[in-house]
């Protein structure tokens, strides 16, 4: 199959505070840096590989660079001339032709392809990372069975360049499930030399080395201070990128991040506060990208296993008491699409994220309160620290309103590093949370989100049947191009996640990102983190 088909055939399926002498940074302007790209932000990687034990959103962006998949999405130009991926075509990376079948899809590999130590990449390396993926638990296992990736058999080698994957069922997020981070490729033999019994797969190697074939390999990583990346030269996997080297710096302050893009000192800073991203919006000195996070939104979460919010009279209350306005203005200034004051919970149509039918109306939580036959409720708002230039005034603002309706809540502020620990406890009472999903389909939030396999994310811990039927129903119809019944199970489980109140819409973010102005390239992905391959340094 050439480049042509193969498209056709798939396109429709703490350190940074010490750092304030300019000199330091100087580098960043000399004419040695031309391929060296310096960048800035919050928080660094926790751990070098996605299918670690509790890796944080930064340790995503190591993954995705340093390690191949089979498959990648192409990407497009947006209406503001921005770029983006595009959700419904791809292309290959280590694959150089796939056929899809009934019920299978088979990748024929590019021989020429080689890990970082030089060794070739085979079919036997993929079905084992493959494996892998689906073995070692936790999000990386529920991330492949969201595209009905489900076990080991599935994953056959036909011969030492071509590799079959076996469908479990018909599944239209099966073949985009291998776009995303969690099924790179590793190289197997390295791996197998440093894994032990007690942790077959290498986990403890790979948290501190990249093992892949990908773009950059890390050469230096500090914790919490700095990541170094280096390219290698021998990737095969697209166009050889620009840059030669990516210095990624920890700078936890958000004012020393700005001081450093405005001096010029730094070539890229990511995930800007909304408040910082409004100001420097104003000034022509850089450049401001935001794009709407796509499959995400901010919601108040309700912990309905018990009390006091396992009562629907109690959580409908919580929705009509928010000061919905009030939060956008305070924590986002205007850079969010809001996620309230829709014509009702019973949604029309299958758009999403859509508004729900929640608006600020404190007589009606009153009312809903006092049905509810609860009183005298005192519990915690908890939210991740890591976010709390936006989750710190959500978290006070809900906390005033729901004191109106007599419910008392005291303030948790967990930090960063802590926080998916603490999600996955599930204790929490209530909590302001994000979540977006990668695959950008409502039943893939909802599978997530809200279905009965109570996975990591379904922080609320709601399980329901009739839920569950509506998106298994809602993914079975997408597989066989039942448009009609899809739509109206869509319809249905947003409806009813809507009514029932296990986790109240707020608002859409955007993901915000500022340049120098020598910086092109920059792609918004799904994963919301750089992509250091498409960037070029003028």
């Amino acid at each position: 199959m050439k480049r042509r088909d193969f498209l056709k055939s798939v396109s429709g399926l703490a350190a940074g505070a010490m750092v304030p002498a300019p000199a330091i940074w100087s580098p960043a302007k000399a004419d040695a840096r031309s391929e060296t790209l310096l960048v800035v932000t919050e928080s660094g990687p926790n751990n070098l590989d996605i299918h670690g034990v509790g890796t944080n959103r930064p340790g995503y962006e190591a993954s995705w660079n340093c390690y191949d998949r089979l498959i990648t999405h192409e990407t497009k130009t947006l209406p503001d001339g921005t770029l983006s991926y595009d959700r419904d075509k791809f292309k290959p990376e280590l694959a150089e032709d796939m056929t899809i079948g009934d019920m299978s899809v088979t990748f024929k590999l590019k021989k020429n392809a080689k890990f970082h130590d030089g060794t070739p990449v085979t079919a036997g390396d993929v079905k084992w990372s493959l494996d892998r993926s689906v073995s070692v638990g936790g999000f990386p296992t529920v991330q492949m069975r969201a595209g009905s990736l489900v076990n080991k058999e599935q994953f056959v080698v036909v011969d030492d360049s071509t590799v079959r994957i076996d469908f479990a069922k018909k599944d239209r997020l099966t073949v985009p499930d291998l776009a995303v981070i969690v099924p790179g490729i590793y190289n197997s033999g390295l791996l197998k030399k440093n894994a032990t019994e007690k942790d077959p797969w290498a986990l403890d190697y790979t948290k501190s080395n990249t093992a892949g074939s990908g773009a950059y390999k890390v050469t230096s990583w500090k914790p919490g201070v700095e990541t170094v990346y280096e390219r290698h030269e021998g990737w095969v996997g697209g166009k050889m990128p620009q840059l030669k080297k990516v210095i990624w710096r920890t700078i936890p302050s958000q004012g020393n991040r700005r001081a450093l893009m405005e001096r010029g000192d730094a070539d890229i800073s990511f995930d800007l506060s909304s408040k910082d991203t409004s100001e420097m919006k104003k000034e022509p000195k850089l450049v401001i990208i935001s794009n709407p996070i796509g499959n995400g939104m901010y919601s108040v979460e309700l912990n309905v296993k018990n009390p006091p919010f396992d009562n629907l009279k109690v959580r409908q209350a919580v929705a009509y008491a928010l000061p919905y306005q009030k939060i956008m203005d305070a924590a986002m200034f205007g850079l969010a699409n809001p996620l309230f004051g829709g014509p009702s919970n019973k949604v029309a149509d299958i758009a999403w994220p859509a508004r729900s039918g929640y608006t600020t109306d404190m007589d009606k939580a009153k009312a809903l309160m006092a049905e509810s036959g609860v009183s005298g409720i005192d519990t915690t708002v908890s939210f991740d620290l890591g976010a709390g230039d936006i989750c710190e005034p959500i978290a006070v603002l809900v906390q005033e309103s729901l004191g109106q309706i007599g419910i008392k809540t005291t303030i948790n502020k967990v930090p960063g590093a802590n926080w998916r620990s603490e999600m996955a406890k599930k204790s929490m009472p209530l909590m302001v949370n994000f979540f977006s999903g990668w695959l950008d389909y409502p039943e893939y939030f909802f599978f997530w989100c809200y279905s009965g396999q109570n996975a990591i994310f379904n922080t609320p811990s709601y399980v329901n049947a009739d839920m569950d039927t509506l998106i298994d129903g809602a993914r079975a119809a997408a597989a066989v191009g039942d448009k009609e019944k899809y739509a109206r199970d869509v319809e249905g489980f947003i409806s009813k996640a809507y009514d029932e109140a296990p986790r109240i819409p707020l608002f859409q973010p955007f993901l915000n990102v500022a340049t120098q102005k020598n910086i092109s390239g920059y792609v918004y992905w799904f994963h919301r983190q750089l992509d250091y391959r498409s960037i070029v340094k003028g």
